[in-house]
């Protein structure tokens, strides 16, 4: 790398470059019309008259509660972030620039977005300009104004750091390769099933739920669905929650990170929907044939070829008012962008490269009226990946694995590198949607996602059936005790009642068939005769363990501990970790801790919220999903992520509709000073869910405030 020490003095560059006047925007609320209605939780209902007007109030509602988050996000999408945060953003400052997302915004805006689809996020651009001109004191003026290609920079980026693209250049720069080079014709991809590369997101074992029933398989004739979307429980990608109306046919309520233009999990009057992330293999890495002669030539097809070069400039504050400028080499192939390492030159090709519709398709789906209007908005394919489990009024259900699946060559290993001298492995096109592994109301009336296989949501005989797609494509396999338990739940149960409903939903136990209890099981099994009592105790704990993690389990607290490493290194597509090793770790961590052996759980696992300290029942992989931090410094563990905001949905047979949900903390994210910094949190431990006052007569006794922006 090519490092250029520039010396800056940002006090002299903020008077000189400074681009936002906030009296330029003080009058932008005159351009819309739209109320905000706070409910008794300080849930924002935001009605315009317009869609763009929605979005207007979407915006500035959105900034009351989140405000610093969306406001360090803007830097963050621009590839600037480095220059305000110093070194640590670096990282994610070159890889904006290096994957040419500026480049595709800047060319495609235009013309790949529809003008309503620019006037929707322009608007919502103009909400949050809004907001910062109310409150210059809390803006950086040096990076605002922002526009609509800001907010687009934000949803192509987020969602290739949701199917982990982040974690194959993690691998690249490993310090020796980390794969084999696949060398034509090969079974043993076949043999050992369809692998994804290995996902980390900020080393959270992120999962996620979502199912429904059919009338048919429901006691009361009722169509049912549970919102279940497990994300960390603070910070960027934590669930917010809103409504947003118009009377040009925008009327949904959900979830959705700060900074959405658009609900990413919810409900509107006629369907609802939830979402799953999926591990498809989108990611293929070709190792080019550098010319000894000349570093810039590769060879494709035999012949050689120049690769494009440019120079990416990532401004780094070093401290104080002093910036560096670091440039690197940028390079890119036929096939994609390129990395050199000691080890080898590298190109990628990844689902999704210059796509920028992933905003109009997320509008799309929150302006559906019926199932074929949801399908179609999916039938665009403008994001590469998450499962949907959808159910509507009709009783309709659906179940897909969504993702960019490329059209890849036969016969090759894609689990490992390919190749780079072979034209005919650039894939250039995608599986067609309606092709994607999916169900559409299942004869046995249930659907269930919980990352696992596509080829396992339901009863077996309405399965996507396995055989029908290639080793190439890249589907997962692999199965969660979500999943495991769920069906198991489903197949026992049915025909399922509102209460059993509600019940698999919060399930705190581990099926007995789970990868989750082998692992426990090959524990128990072990010949402890020489170990010190106190591990032979541990490990009769475990064995005496009934699977499940409620706040008086004895058991929890230990095979949890064991069970989480184990599940945190299938996250990260690491081998097992030795049993024995996870059976000493956790029995003298607890021991440290906590001076027992057997904890009650809910004194180990904790919901923690300003003065707030709660015992919260579930755990790692259970169905009510509790992944909590921790435990070496508190000496308990602090609920970081899993169950957020959920929601339990229902029509019944004669189509009225029944919504209860709840959030983990309340609608004031960030203001510990707000009623409503925690006021959901006892509900939350409790299982105890609300009305989130979806419709209007429900809602107006309940309504605390009504306002336009700047009110």
């Amino acid at each position: 790398m090519r490092l250029l020490i520039t010396i800056v003095f940002l006090t002299f560059l903020a008077g000189c470059a400074e681009k936002f006047n906030s009296a330029d925007y003080l009058q932008l609320n005159k351009k819309y019309d739209v109320v905000i209605e706070r409910d008794h939780l300080g849930v924002p209902h935001v009605m315009g008259e317009r869609d763009v007007d929605a979005a207007f109030g979407f915006a500035y509602a959105q900034a009351e509660d989140n405000w610093q988050i969306i406001h360090d996000s803007v830097s963050f999408y621009r590839g600037t972030n480095a220059a305000e945060n110093g070194r640590d953003a670096a990282i994610i400052d070159f890889l904006i620039k290096w994957l040419g997302i500026w480049d595709t915004i800047e060319t495609d805006y235009n013309t790949q977005l529809s003008a309503p689809t620019r006037a929707y996020i322009e608007a919502f651009a103009d909400g949050i300009n809004y907001y910062a001109a109310l409150h210059p004191e809390q803006t950086n003026r040096n990076i605002f104004p922002i526009n609509g290609k800001d907010i687009v920079a934000g949803y192509m980026l987020r969602h290739l750091l949701f199917y982990g693209f982040d974690a194959v250049l993690t691998e690249i720069y490993a310090e020796e390769r980390q794969r084999s080079i696949s060398q034509g014709p090969s079974t043993e991809a076949a043999a050992k099933g369809i692998q994804s590369h290995g996902v980390t997101f900020n080393d959270l074992p992120i999962g996620s739920n979502a199912f429904s029933v059919s009338p048919h398989f429901s006691t009361d004739g009722a169509t049912r669905l549970a919102i279940n979307s497990h994300q960390p429980t603070t910070g960027p990608v934590a669930w917010y929650e809103a409504h947003i109306q118009s009377n040009e046919g925008l009327n949904i309520m959900g979830g959705l990170f700060p900074s959405s233009v658009t609900i990413g999990v919810g409900f509107t009057e006629n369907l609802g929907w939830g979402a799953t992330v999926n591990k498809p293999d989108l990611v293929d890495v070709y190792v080019l044939d550098i010319d000894p002669n000349d570093p810039m030539r590769y060879r494709l097809d035999g012949e050689w070829k120049t690769l494009e070069a440019r120079d990416i400039d990532v401004d780094v504050k070093v401290f104080g008012f002093i910036n560096w400028t670091s440039t690197q080499e940028g390079l890119r192939s036929v096939h994609g962008p390129v990395l050199r390492t000691d080890h080898g030159t590298y190109a990628i090709r990844y689902a999704g490269m210059n796509e920028l519709r992933q905003v109009e398709q997320w509008l799309a789906m929150n302006k559906a009226q019926t199932l074929e209007d949801w399908r179609n908005a999916l039938r665009m394919q403008a994001f590469a990946s998450f499962n949907f489990v959808y159910a509507d009024r009709e009783g309709n259900s659906m179940f897909v694995h969504n993702s960019l699946t490329p059209k890849r060559v036969a016969g090759y290993d894609w689990t490992q590198y390919l190749p780079g001298d072979d034209s005919s492995l650039i894939w250039d096109s995608y599986m067609a949607f309606d092709d994607l592994p999916q169900v559409i109301n299942p004869k046995s009336g249930y659907l269930h996602s919980a990352n696992q296989s596509p080829f396992h949501v339901t009863a077996e005989s309405d399965n996507p059936i396995k055989a029908n797609y290639r080793v190439e494509d890249g589907f997962p396999t692999r199965m969660t005790n979500r999943a495991d338990r769920g069906l198991e739940l489903f197949a026992e149960l049915g025909p399922i009642s509102e209460q059993e409903f509600y019940a698999i939903k919060h399930d705190k136990s581990f099926s007995k068939n789970s990868r989750s209890m082998r692992f426990i099981n090959k524990l128990i099994a072990l010949d402890l005769g020489t170990a010190k009592p106190l591990y032979q105790d541990a490990q009769q704990v475990i064995a005496r363990w009934d699977r499940n993690t409620n706040i008086e389990n004895r058991g929890a607290a230990l095979s949890s501990c064991v069970i989480g490493s184990e599940w945190l290194a299938e996250q990260k597509g690491l081998p097992e970790p030795d049993a024995m090793a996870e059976l000493i770790r956790c029995a003298d961590l607890l021991m440290a801790k906590t001076g027992r052996l057997d904890p009650l759980w809910g004194d180990v696992s904790r919901h923690v919220r300003g003065e707030l300290n709660l015992p919260v029942g579930g755990g790692p992989d259970t169905l009510r999903a509790i992944y909590g931090l921790g435990m070496e410094e508190d000496g308990f563990l602090t609920n970081v992520a899993g169950d957020g905001l959920y929601y339990l949905l229902s029509w019944d047979a004669d189509g009225e509709q029944k919504i209860r949900g709840i959030h983990q903390y309340g609608a004031a994210t960030l203001d510990e000073t707000s009623p409503h910094y925690a006021d959901q949190a006892q509900d939350y431990v409790d299982e105890v869910l609300h009305d989130p006052l979806f419709d209007a007569q429900a809602r107006a006794p309940l309504i605390e405030r009504r306002y336009r922006p700047g009110q």
